[in-house]
């Protein structure tokens, strides 16, 4: 049978604007909201601007002729706008999609040409990149606009760039916006209309836009911020009104996006926000802002777990600390949890997916995370561990499965993919999520790896998470990532870690250090393998196609080798 969560929320049929906003013309707060890290005295938006910046962009881009459900589609990293242009979207009754700021032009192209977009903007920084990419989908360049870090658009002197039009061109007057008001939304029907395109490979594949709804992202929303509530009323309170956070993750993914555009407004939290990620930055953001909760990706924890320079820095105020986006082994957590006294912080995984809105899974903060479990399954969301492809054979409890579910902020499917849909939505809700996970006694979810991922020896399943989780145990090792290569006609696990300069250490040790640590289907037969770094995605993901290319191509059959040459 399904397992359900043991706790629901209502959730009402109403658009994102209204959520986020209350209505058009209500009070709202003046207090600083959305900071500028760099410069949070002169540069911040309030609650009552965030609105009124995004209500700017709805009426600008309606005298335009947007119409409703065209895409803007934004390139660009972080700033204090980043969240009005995603709201400003939305509220003219559009759809936003945001790009990797990292993209070349070739994958740019990809985007702007699979979601449909009637406008491009472009972070001034990428603004080649962009043009190259509009160019050569012949997007017309009088649709391209210029983004900037805020500054100049806070200040009123943005400027075009090459003929670029700047992005502010785009925005009514106040007076304009003063009297505009989104179209609300009062059935189901048109609660479910989508309004953001976050592309996904999804379980295989190449990138595809996930359509969320208004709903999806009301109820992931409601379903994150229920957590905080199980504290004592009065703690609550208490922590929401010291509560500190700090985006340093992309916006234009689905974690930063859901967490930081929309969470930590509703609950009135303030964000400061940084336009790009700098480790040592990140530190001293936490200090002097006197953060007191960290959103991360495993990388980071893993950097300041073993990063000598943490030590030089005041963290005292952070009270919590979660990580999502890629799994992370319970040693790793344990050295993070030293930086603080005793049972101060508890490093929780969550889990979720972008077709899942962005959590699925989290914790109850009465409890303590003492295992690599992700928690619990979201208020109003039910599972399932199944065997089978068709999703009728369920595992028994402890055993290994992909895991299922059925929940309100499930994607409304994929962006005019109706087959990759239907091989990821069943039709009665389903989400095939393509993550191996169990379910222990206690009601815990772990997740083991991606079904994809699995590295198959002898007929038996190696998931690399485990292994990696294993290998960061060891004193000398700073990353890791594990994979499959093929020698002699058989899959093998192999290696790839990057190691503290400090602390020698050789391949062979390492393969020792792990021989006593799993089984032998699961031992390091295929080598381990040292190098600068791991590669990932900005959300902290292990591009794992990278790496088994990379171990092909230096220890696989030659058979192997020829097929891909």
């Amino acid at each position: 049978m399904p397992f359900k969560s043991r706790w629901t929320v209502d959730i009402p049929t109403v658009t994102l604007p209204t959520f986020l906003f209350t209505s058009p013309t209500a009070p709202l707060s003046e207090a600083p909201l959305m900071i500028d890290a760099e410069k949070p005295e002169r540069y911040h938006l309030s609650h009552h601007t965030y609105r009124l910046w995004s209500k700017r962009l709805a009426a600008g881009l309606r005298k335009a002729g947007f119409q409703p459900g065209e895409r803007l589609l934004l390139y660009s990293g972080n700033t204090i706008y980043f969240p009005t242009v995603f709201m400003g979207t939305i509220c003219a009754g559009g759809v936003f999609t945001g790009a990797n700021p990292t993209y070349v032009a070739r994958e740019l192209a990809y985007q702007l040409q699979d979601s449909g977009a009637r406008y491009l903007i472009s972070a001034e920084a990428s603004l080649d990149t962009a043009l190259e990419a509009a160019d050569s989908i012949d997007f017309p360049r009088d649709r391209v606009f210029v983004f900037d870090n805020g500054y100049a658009t806070f200040d009123n002197t943005g400027k075009s760039v090459r003929g670029i039009r700047h992005w502010t061109s785009l925005l009514s007057s106040v007076s304009e916006a003063e009297s505009f008001a989104w179209e609300e939304s009062s059935t189901p029907e048109q609660a479910n209309r989508t309004i953001c395109l976050n592309y996904s490979s999804g379980t295989t594949g190449v990138p595809k836009g996930v359509e969320i709804t208004h709903t999806n992202y009301i109820a992931n929303t409601l379903q994150v911020n229920h957590f905080g509530t199980l504290l004592p009323h009065e703690e609550y309170v208490a922590m929401l009104s010291r509560a500190r956070t700090l985006c340093f993750l992309p916006m234009y993914h689905a974690y930063a996006q859901t967490v930081f555009c929309v969470g930590r407004v509703v609950k009135s939290v303030p964000v400061y926000v940084m336009q790009k990620f700098d480790f040592v930055k990140m530190l001293e953001c936490v200090q002097r802002f006197r953060i007191t909760a960290l959103t991360m990706v495993p990388p980071i924890v893993v950097a300041m777990a073993k990063s000598p320079v943490v030590k030089n820095y005041d963290l005292s105020s952070v009270e919590d600390a979660g990580c999502g986006a890629a799994p992370l082994g319970r040693e790793v957590c344990i050295e993070f949890e030293r930086l603080w006294p005793d049972g101060k912080v508890n490093v929780k995984q969550g889990w979720g997916m972008t077709e899942v809105t962005c959590s699925a899974a989290g914790w109850d903060p009465n409890e303590r995370s003492e295992t690599f479990a992700v928690g619990e399954l979201n208020p109003n969301c039910e599972g399932k561990i199944v065997a089978d492809d068709a999703g009728s054979n369920e595992v028994a409890q402890g055993e290994r499965g992909e895991l299922w579910i059925r929940a309100p902020n499930v994607m409304k499917g994929y962006w005019n993919r109706p087959d990759a849909t239907a091989e990821t939505l069943t039709e009665d809700g389903w989400l095939k999520t393509g993550d191996i996970a169990y379910r222990d006694h206690d009601g815990k979810l772990f997740i083991v790896d991606r079904k994809k991922e699995l590295i198959k020896v002898k007929g038996n399943q190696v998931a690399p998470a485990e292994l990696e989780a294993q290998l960061l145990e060891h004193p000398a090792v700073v990353d890791a990532a594990v994979v499959g290569v093929t020698i002699h006609g058989e899959e093998r696990p192999r290696a790839y870690l990057v190691k503290k300069p400090d602390i020698p250490v050789s391949a062979k040790e390492i393969a020792t250090f792990m021989e006593k640590r799993v089984s032998p289907h699961k031992r390091l037969v295929g080598g381990v393998h040292f190098i600068d770094a791991i590669p990932k995605n900005p959300s902290g993901k292990i591009l794992r196609k990278a790496l088994r290319e990379k171990a092909q191509a230096e220890v696989g059959d030659l058979e192997a080798r020829a097929q891909k040459l």
